[in-house]
Protein backbone atom coordinates (compact mmCIF):
# COMPACT_ATOMS: atom_id res chain seq x y z
CA UNK A 1 0.00 0.00 0.00
CA UNK A 2 2.89 2.37 0.63
CA UNK A 3 4.16 1.93 -2.95
CA UNK A 4 1.06 3.52 -4.52
CA UNK A 5 2.00 7.09 -3.54
CA UNK A 6 5.46 6.49 -5.00
CA UNK A 7 3.92 5.35 -8.32
CA UNK A 8 1.67 8.40 -8.32
CA UNK A 9 4.76 10.54 -7.79
CA UNK A 10 6.43 8.91 -10.77
CA UNK A 11 3.36 9.51 -12.90
CA UNK A 12 3.34 13.14 -11.82
CA UNK A 13 6.99 13.49 -12.79
CA UNK A 14 6.30 12.02 -16.21
CA UNK A 15 3.27 14.28 -16.68
CA UNK A 16 5.24 17.39 -15.86
CA UNK A 17 8.05 16.32 -18.18
CA UNK A 18 5.61 15.86 -21.08
CA UNK A 19 4.02 19.23 -20.37
CA UNK A 20 7.46 20.79 -20.31
CA UNK A 21 8.32 19.36 -23.74
CA UNK A 22 5.04 20.61 -25.16
CA UNK A 23 5.78 24.13 -23.98
CA UNK A 24 9.20 24.29 -25.69
CA UNK A 25 8.21 22.72 -28.98
CA UNK A 26 5.67 23.88 -31.51
CA UNK A 27 3.54 22.02 -33.98
CA UNK A 28 5.16 22.43 -37.41
CA UNK A 29 2.91 21.84 -40.36
CA UNK A 30 4.33 20.11 -43.39
CA UNK A 31 3.23 23.15 -45.37
CA UNK A 32 5.94 25.09 -43.52
CA UNK A 33 8.64 22.60 -44.50
CA UNK A 34 7.95 21.18 -47.98
CA UNK A 35 9.45 23.07 -50.93
CA UNK A 36 7.65 24.02 -54.17
CA UNK A 37 4.15 22.89 -53.17
CA UNK A 38 1.15 22.55 -55.53
CA UNK A 39 2.67 20.63 -58.46
CA UNK A 40 -0.46 21.29 -60.56
CA UNK A 41 0.66 24.92 -60.70
CA UNK A 42 3.40 24.05 -63.19
CA UNK A 43 0.97 22.48 -65.64
CA UNK A 44 -1.22 25.60 -65.67
CA UNK A 45 1.68 28.07 -65.80
CA UNK A 46 3.84 26.37 -68.41
CA UNK A 47 7.58 26.68 -68.91
CA UNK A 48 9.50 29.64 -67.59
CA UNK A 49 11.05 31.64 -70.44
CA UNK A 50 12.95 34.07 -68.24
CA UNK A 51 16.53 34.48 -69.44
CA UNK A 52 19.30 34.64 -66.88
CA UNK A 53 21.42 37.79 -67.21
CA UNK A 54 24.82 38.34 -65.65
CA UNK A 55 25.44 41.98 -64.73
CA UNK A 56 28.82 43.59 -64.20
CA UNK A 57 29.14 45.47 -60.90
CA UNK A 58 31.86 47.40 -59.10
CA UNK A 59 34.73 45.35 -57.67
CA UNK A 60 34.25 42.65 -60.29
CA UNK A 61 37.52 41.19 -61.52
CA UNK A 62 37.10 40.66 -65.26
CA UNK A 63 39.09 38.35 -67.45
CA UNK A 64 38.85 39.87 -70.94
CA UNK A 65 40.20 38.05 -73.97
CA UNK A 66 40.19 39.50 -77.46
CA UNK A 67 40.54 37.35 -80.57
CA UNK A 68 40.56 38.16 -84.26
CA UNK A 69 41.33 36.61 -87.64
CA UNK A 70 44.75 38.15 -87.28
CA UNK A 71 46.01 37.04 -83.83
CA UNK A 72 48.93 39.45 -83.99
CA UNK A 73 46.57 42.41 -84.34
CA UNK A 74 44.71 41.34 -81.16
CA UNK A 75 47.86 41.04 -79.03
CA UNK A 76 47.86 44.67 -77.75
CA UNK A 77 44.41 44.07 -76.22
CA UNK A 78 45.47 40.92 -74.37
CA UNK A 79 47.69 42.07 -71.51
CA UNK A 80 49.79 39.39 -69.86
CA UNK A 81 50.84 39.59 -66.22
CA UNK A 82 52.88 37.47 -63.84
CA UNK A 83 50.53 38.27 -60.95
CA UNK A 84 47.32 36.40 -61.73
CA UNK A 85 47.23 32.73 -62.68
CA UNK A 86 44.92 31.60 -65.44
CA UNK A 87 44.48 28.13 -66.90
CA UNK A 88 46.65 27.42 -69.90
CA UNK A 89 50.21 28.32 -70.74
CA UNK A 90 49.84 32.06 -70.17
CA UNK A 91 48.92 34.19 -67.18
CA UNK A 92 46.34 36.87 -67.76
CA UNK A 93 45.63 40.02 -65.79
CA UNK A 94 42.10 40.66 -64.57
CA UNK A 95 40.56 44.10 -64.94
CA UNK A 96 39.11 45.41 -61.68
CA UNK A 97 35.90 47.43 -62.07
CA UNK A 98 36.55 50.48 -59.91
CA UNK A 99 34.10 52.46 -57.77
CA UNK A 100 33.17 54.56 -60.82
CA UNK A 101 32.26 51.38 -62.69
CA UNK A 102 35.18 51.71 -65.08
CA UNK A 103 38.13 49.64 -66.24
CA UNK A 104 41.35 50.85 -67.85
CA UNK A 105 41.62 48.83 -71.05
CA UNK A 106 44.70 48.75 -73.31
CA UNK A 107 44.68 51.15 -76.27
CA UNK A 108 41.08 52.24 -75.53
CA UNK A 109 41.66 53.62 -72.03
CA UNK A 110 38.88 54.20 -69.48
CA UNK A 111 35.56 52.57 -70.31
CA UNK A 112 32.46 52.21 -68.12
CA UNK A 113 31.05 48.68 -67.81
CA UNK A 114 29.24 48.56 -64.45
CA UNK A 115 25.50 48.07 -64.81
CA UNK A 116 25.81 46.38 -68.20
CA UNK A 117 25.07 42.75 -68.81
CA UNK A 118 28.10 40.69 -69.70
CA UNK A 119 26.82 40.35 -73.27
CA UNK A 120 26.32 44.12 -73.57
CA UNK A 121 29.83 44.77 -72.21
CA UNK A 122 31.30 42.37 -74.75
CA UNK A 123 29.44 44.13 -77.57
CA UNK A 124 30.61 47.55 -76.36
CA UNK A 125 34.26 46.46 -76.27
CA UNK A 126 33.98 44.86 -79.69
CA UNK A 127 32.62 48.15 -81.03
CA UNK A 128 35.51 50.12 -79.51
CA UNK A 129 38.20 47.65 -80.61
CA UNK A 130 36.77 47.49 -84.15
CA UNK A 131 38.21 50.98 -84.67
CA UNK A 132 41.68 49.38 -84.58
CA UNK A 133 41.32 45.79 -85.88
CA UNK A 134 38.83 43.93 -88.08
CA UNK A 135 36.09 41.71 -86.69
CA UNK A 136 37.25 41.44 -83.06
CA UNK A 137 35.58 38.95 -80.74
CA UNK A 138 35.53 39.72 -77.00
CA UNK A 139 34.94 37.19 -74.26
CA UNK A 140 34.46 38.33 -70.66
CA UNK A 141 34.57 36.14 -67.59
CA UNK A 142 33.96 37.29 -64.01
CA UNK A 143 36.81 35.76 -62.05
CA UNK A 144 35.43 36.50 -58.56
CA UNK A 145 31.76 35.59 -59.09
CA UNK A 146 30.51 34.48 -55.68
CA UNK A 147 27.45 34.36 -53.44
CA UNK A 148 27.12 34.14 -49.65
CA UNK A 149 24.61 32.17 -47.57
CA UNK A 150 24.03 32.79 -43.87
CA UNK A 151 21.55 31.77 -41.20
CA UNK A 152 19.77 28.46 -40.74
CA UNK A 153 21.69 26.33 -43.24
CA UNK A 154 24.01 23.43 -42.56
CA UNK A 155 27.09 24.96 -44.23
CA UNK A 156 26.95 28.77 -44.17
CA UNK A 157 29.67 30.65 -46.03
CA UNK A 158 30.74 32.22 -49.33
CA UNK A 159 30.81 30.15 -52.51
CA UNK A 160 32.65 30.87 -55.76
CA UNK A 161 30.56 30.10 -58.84
CA UNK A 162 32.70 29.15 -61.84
CA UNK A 163 29.98 29.13 -64.50
CA UNK A 164 28.48 32.50 -63.44
CA UNK A 165 25.02 31.01 -63.14
CA UNK A 166 23.34 29.57 -60.07
CA UNK A 167 19.74 29.37 -58.93
CA UNK A 168 18.56 29.90 -55.36
CA UNK A 169 17.76 26.16 -54.86
CA UNK A 170 21.21 25.24 -56.19
CA UNK A 171 22.86 27.72 -53.84
CA UNK A 172 21.00 26.29 -50.86
CA UNK A 173 22.07 22.81 -51.92
CA UNK A 174 25.70 23.98 -51.83
CA UNK A 175 25.09 25.16 -48.26
CA UNK A 176 23.75 21.75 -47.25
CA UNK A 177 20.06 22.76 -47.37
CA UNK A 178 18.10 24.55 -44.65
CA UNK A 179 18.00 23.17 -41.15
CA UNK A 180 14.62 22.17 -39.74
CA UNK A 181 14.63 25.54 -37.97
CA UNK A 182 14.96 27.58 -41.19
CA UNK A 183 12.10 29.91 -42.16
CA UNK A 184 11.21 28.74 -45.67
CA UNK A 185 8.47 31.27 -46.35
CA UNK A 186 10.60 34.34 -45.75
CA UNK A 187 14.03 33.89 -47.35
CA UNK A 188 15.85 37.20 -47.76
CA UNK A 189 18.13 38.12 -50.66
CA UNK A 190 20.39 41.15 -50.19
CA UNK A 191 21.51 42.62 -53.51
CA UNK A 192 23.40 45.72 -54.65
CA UNK A 193 21.54 47.47 -57.48
CA UNK A 194 22.48 50.79 -59.02
CA UNK A 195 24.69 51.58 -56.07
CA UNK A 196 21.93 50.86 -53.53
CA UNK A 197 21.42 47.91 -51.21
CA UNK A 198 18.12 46.15 -51.83
CA UNK A 199 16.38 43.41 -49.83
CA UNK A 200 13.98 40.97 -51.49
CA UNK A 201 11.89 38.18 -50.00
CA UNK A 202 11.04 34.84 -51.60
CA UNK A 203 8.89 31.91 -50.48
CA UNK A 204 10.52 28.51 -50.98
CA UNK A 205 7.26 26.69 -50.33
CA UNK A 206 5.61 28.29 -53.37
CA UNK A 207 6.17 27.09 -56.95
CA UNK A 208 6.03 30.75 -57.98
CA UNK A 209 9.73 30.93 -57.12
CA UNK A 210 10.56 29.25 -60.45
CA UNK A 211 9.10 32.29 -62.23
CA UNK A 212 10.59 34.85 -59.87
CA UNK A 213 13.25 37.35 -61.03
CA UNK A 214 15.21 36.18 -57.97
CA UNK A 215 15.28 32.52 -58.94
CA UNK A 216 18.76 33.10 -60.34
CA UNK A 217 21.22 34.80 -58.03
CA UNK A 218 23.53 37.63 -59.03
CA UNK A 219 27.18 38.31 -58.27
CA UNK A 220 27.75 39.13 -54.56
CA UNK A 221 24.17 38.26 -53.52
CA UNK A 222 23.73 37.49 -49.84
CA UNK A 223 21.05 34.91 -48.95
CA UNK A 224 19.86 34.95 -45.35
CA UNK A 225 17.70 32.20 -43.84
CA UNK A 226 15.84 33.44 -40.77
CA UNK A 227 15.24 31.12 -37.80
CA UNK A 228 11.62 30.05 -37.45
CA UNK A 229 9.43 30.58 -34.39
CA UNK A 230 10.43 27.29 -32.76
CA UNK A 231 14.14 28.16 -32.93
CA UNK A 232 13.55 31.66 -31.55
CA UNK A 233 11.48 30.33 -28.66
CA UNK A 234 13.99 27.62 -27.86
CA UNK A 235 16.81 30.17 -27.99
CA UNK A 236 15.09 32.35 -25.43
CA UNK A 237 14.27 29.31 -23.35
CA UNK A 238 17.86 28.06 -23.26
CA UNK A 239 18.96 31.24 -21.51
CA UNK A 240 16.76 30.40 -18.54
CA UNK A 241 16.82 26.63 -18.87
CA UNK A 242 18.57 25.99 -15.55
CA UNK A 243 16.05 28.11 -13.65
CA UNK A 244 13.12 26.45 -15.40
CA UNK A 245 14.40 22.92 -14.69
CA UNK A 246 15.03 23.81 -11.03
CA UNK A 247 11.52 25.24 -10.71
CA UNK A 248 9.89 22.20 -12.31
CA UNK A 249 11.94 19.83 -10.13
CA UNK A 250 10.84 21.74 -7.04
CA UNK A 251 7.17 21.62 -8.08
CA UNK A 252 7.36 17.88 -8.78
CA UNK A 253 8.97 17.28 -5.38
CA UNK A 254 6.26 19.28 -3.59
CA UNK A 255 3.49 17.51 -5.53
CA UNK A 256 4.95 14.06 -4.79
CA UNK A 257 5.28 14.92 -1.11
CA UNK A 258 1.68 16.15 -1.02
CA UNK A 259 0.35 13.00 -2.70
CA UNK A 260 2.35 10.77 -0.36
CA UNK A 261 1.10 12.53 2.78
CA UNK A 262 -2.50 12.59 1.59
CA UNK A 263 -2.59 8.78 1.64
CA UNK A 264 -1.23 8.41 5.15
Amino acid sequence: MKREPIKRGKYACALFFVLFLLTVTSCTSKKDVIYFQDSEYFASRGMDKTKHQVYIVTNDNLLIRVSALNPTAAEPFNSISQNVTYSGNMEWRGYLVDEKGEINFPVIGKISLAGLTKAAAESLLEEKIAQFISNPVVNIRIMNYKISILGEVNRPGSYTINDEKISLPQALALAGDLTIFGERRNVQIFRMQNGEKKVYTVDLTSPEIFYSPFFYLQQNDLVYIKPNGAKIRSGGLNQNLSLIISSITFLITVLSFAITNSKK
